[in-house]
């Protein structure tokens, strides 16, 4: 896997996403003091308000940035959003009032909207080998897992020499790190794009999602992944310090078991996505999601609930949110052109946001209603209502090449080559705007 490491481009935008990815953790754990001095005991409401604004963000800006995004310059972009996200940390530490708060996290976090998926899109172009992308996403999935591990280790450390207002700081210094990074490489070349009206560029990328039969069923994996990893990321403090009386650092111990699932599943998937396809490694990810937090809400009606059985699901959980979160890429790069890249991962990163901008408020009104078995069952069924419809969505069988025939273009049109019936893989584009087989 450590092999891609050795193309100069990639390494370095590896190393950008890891700087960046530390910031960002810092300013997590900055962000949840700020909210307290700031609120005291109403600093919950200010923190649910904060990843309410990050969400909206993801889904609104999203599709915006990505219709821009194939006509500017992808690395004066990446690092003009980088910086519109280090000055936002720098100011964070000189708030007085909640609303400014709100305000700076907008900002932030709608150039993160911007930054991400087209960051996620020139990867393929970088690495444009299966094999070697697949390989980019596990490091990438490690990436993030690590960071949830490290980034708060790290801000206990800088906490006990320095205030937490410091913390920022290193946020500031994350998002600077990566974008001398990116400017550090040269990215490879776009494709001049087709002028398009600033309608058709906003929604091409979502058009081009749900028009393609594996994508749909990439969505409704999406909301199976989110019930099921909002069930963890929501409701895992209830369980542990409030049902269980457990301390702090047994909540610690309890998302590290989530997080190594998610990253044993990274290290596994690269050689087994080499011999086996991405639909039935997926749906297998997310049915082990279900079919353990099923198993868990059984043992916890008979037995009660007990740390060890918690530790066990959350690693299992891990490990099938992983195995459907890591394939995705190659799905969006296979669906989609060049040029259209960035615009189909923003779709992918809005309606993914949208999923979890349901599911979070759900997990916690489930558990905090109706308490933790209710609550598994529904996500659960969530879940199992995600597969089913993935199931129904994306065909078991995909061919490479699918004949059709073109009454949409004149004989002579280069597409054709004389010849209005053919085969070949399908794209959604101009010239095939439905999967079908005749336009």
């Amino acid at each position: 896997m450590l092999t891609i490491l050795a193309d100069r481009t990639y390494r370095h935008l590896f190393m950008a996403q890891i700087t960046a990815l530390l910031g960002t953790g810092l300013a997590t754990v900055a962000l949840g003091l700020l909210a307290y001095d700031l609120a005291g005991d109403g600093a919950a409401m200010v923190l649910g308000t904060v990843f309410t604004i990050k969400m909206v963000a993801y889904v609104g800006i999203a599709p915006i940035a990505g219709a821009f995004a194939e006509r500017v310059n992808r690395r004066r972009l990446l690092v003009s959003l980088d910086l519109v996200r280090a000055v936002s940390a720098l100011a964070l530490p000189f708030v007085t009032e909640i609303w400014q708060v709100y305000v700076l996290i907008f900002l932030l976090q709608s150039a993160s909207a911007g930054f991400t998926p087209t960051f996620q899109a020139t990867i393929p172009d970088v690495l444009p080998e299966e094999d070697r992308y697949t390989r980019a996403l596990s490091l990438s999935r490690l990436a993030y897992d690590l960071e949830n591990i490290v980034s708060p280790t790290l801000a206990a450390l800088l906490l006990a020499v320095m205030s937490y207002n410091s913390l920022f700081l290193g946020t500031v210094a994350g998002f600077l790190g990566s974008a001398l990074l990116v400017l550090s490489v040269l990215l490879p070349s776009q494709k001049a794009p087709k002028p398009r009206g600033i309608y058709d560029r906003t929604t091409r990328g979502i058009r081009i999602y749900l028009a393609t039969p594996r994508l749909r069923g990439l969505l409704a994996l999406n909301l199976a992944v989110s019930a099921a990893g909002a069930m963890v990321l929501v409701n895992s403090v209830v369980a542990v310090r409030g049902l269980l009386g457990l301390s702090d650092s047994a909540l610690a111990w309890t998302m590290f078991a989530f997080g190594a699932g998610s990253m044993m599943a990274a290290l596994l998937l690269p050689r087994l996505l080499d011999r086996i396809p991405d639909r039935p490694v997926m749906l297998a990810g997310a049915m082990l999601m279900v079919v353990t937090l099923l198993g868990l809400a059984g043992v916890t009606a008979i037995t009660g609930l007990h740390w060890n059985m918690l530790l066990a699901t959350w690693f299992l959980v891990g490990l099938g949110y992983s195995s459907v979160l890591t394939p995705s890429g190659r799905l969006l790069r296979r669906s989609a052109h060049p040029e259209d890249r960035p615009a189909l991962f923003a779709a992918q990163f809005a309606l993914s946001h949208a999923c979890w901008l349901i599911t979070y408020p759900l997990s916690g009104w489930l558990m905090t209603q109706f308490g933790i078995i209710p609550a598994l069952l529904a996500l659960a069924g969530f879940s199992g209502i995600g597969i089913a419809i993935s199931r129904v969505q994306w065909p078991a069988k995909e061919s490479g090449e699918i004949e059709h025939t073109h009454e949409n273009l004149p004989l002579d049109h280069p597409h054709l080559k004389g010849c209005r019936t053919h085969s070949h893989e399908l794209v959604i584009d101009d010239l095939h705007p439905r999967w079908a087989n005749q336009f």
